[in-house]
């Protein structure tokens, strides 16, 4: 009797194995793919048919507003916080904060500094609702607080080849069940590092375009062989678009302040940070206003609330903003190397990015508007079922027209 008893346990502890086990394997998986730089009308120029292909198969938008500056940390970080940069932190790829001087720079150790990033990072809270994760890299995912990073991260190398960026998240994905994460980010540079370099119209950045299709092709022809295609989403987004600059349109920060080398400013070619002392803001911005061509020059409070970008206490007390296609440099110098943009005006065209998606979560052949990379963030929360941290700027209702539910 004990006997037969004993059996009956063991059946039953399994069957419940067994019934957990399944139920784990049917959990969604998301992959975000980010494109750094590619701007939304690269997809018509018959250069990437597994992007082409994902598109018709799944979701495709019309372009991704990015959040201004259109740079990229800022929107990289509002795509995974659902944040806009003056409220999660990241303002620009550099900036300064003026109360003890340092300077955040995507060089290390400040790159990694947990102190700079404000907000609540998707993979945070995931962790927060027993969800594994993993980055093979995104800016913010190196953070130095452990608890603040993905549970599996890479530290940025530049230079590591793509397929090896491929292989890490498929090893990943090969993990057993209660190893493996169920959201993971991955990121490409090319279209940002050869339009900036080449242009948007060089035989450079075609081969760029087709190199990360190559790139999304290898992945997703091995999320099959995995058998993953039933629960692995694939999101393929772009943080901003891209604009070609030419000699004619340079501006001199220099010869603004009239060589005055004893006011500090940031330079990010589309938008610049000039930061006099505080009894002299007024005259540095009448002396600029007089030479205002090709840019806009602001006080602080007076940054149009468009681009919702004056509440941060690291933005300086004067602003300039570039024109579609005019370049801010120290001086009237022209550089060969770096011959296309971003930062812009988040409104127009040239800066908006891409947004495809496939997966069981996803409607399929589905055709939307332009959508606003802030409601990326509780687009996750709904696939996963989680809750959203609060005080987002994200709308779900912004975006949920993309999913099958």
């Amino acid at each position: 009797m004990k006997r037969a008893a004993s059996i009956i346990l063991l059946i039953f502890n399994f069957a419940i194995c067994f019934v957990l086990s399944q139920n784990d394997n049917q959990k969604p998986i998301v992959i975000l793919i980010s494109l750094d730089g590619f701007r939304w009308d690269y997809l018509n120029r018959g250069l990437s048919p597994e992007l082409s292909s994902i598109a018709e198969e799944g979701v495709k938008a019309i372009s991704l507003k990015p959040q201004f500056p259109s740079m990229t940390f800022p929107n990289h970080y509002s795509i995974i916080t659902g944040l806009i940069p003056e409220k999660h932190g990241i303002i620009a790829n550099s900036f300064q904060n003026p109360y003890n001087k340092n300077i955040f720079s995507l060089k290390q150790p400040a790159v990694s500094q947990a102190v700079w990033y404000q907000g609540e990072a998707f993979w945070e809270t995931a962790k927060r609702n027993g969800i594994r994760t993993a980055s093979y890299f995104w800016p913010g995912s190196e953070m130095n607080i452990d608890f603040r990073r993905p549970d599996y991260y890479e530290k940025y190398e530049h230079n590591r080849p793509y397929e090896t960026r491929v292989k890490g998240v498929l090893d990943w994905l090969s993990l057993p069940d209660s190893l493996r994460p169920r959201f993971i980010t991955l990121y490409f540079d090319e279209t940002d590092s050869k339009g900036h370099r080449y242009g948007t119209n060089s035989p450079e950045l075609k081969r760029g375009i087709e190199r990360v299709d190559k790139m999304i092709s290898m992945l997703d022809s091995s999320i099959s062989s995995l058998g993953l295609s039933g629960i692995v989403n694939m999101i393929i987004l772009s943080d901003h678009g891209m604009m070609d600059m030419s000699p004619d349109k340079v501006i001199s920060v220099m010869e603004l302040l009239e060589n005055d080398t004893s006011v500090s400013f940031i330079n990010h070619s589309s938008i610049t940070f000039i930061q006099p002392d505080k009894d002299k803001i007024l005259k540095y911005y009448d002396m600029i206003k007089k030479r205002e061509k090709g840019f806009k020059v602001y006080l602080k409070k007076d940054i149009p609330d468009r681009y919702k970008y004056k509440n941060h206490p690291f933005i300086s007390d004067i602003v300039l903003i570039a024109e579609p296609g005019w370049q801010i440099r120290k001086n009237l110098d022209w550089d060969s190397t770096y011959i296309a943009t971003h930062g812009y005006d988040n409104s127009i065209m040239e800066m908006h990015g891409i947004f495809l998606a496939k997966g069981p979560a996803f409607k399929m052949n589905y055709n939307t508007g332009t959508l606003n990379n802030i409601d990326i963030y509780p687009l996750l929360c709904r696939i996963f079922d989680i809750e959203p941290a609060g005080n987002i700027d994200g709308d779900i209702l912004n975006i949920i027209q993309v999913l099958k539910e």
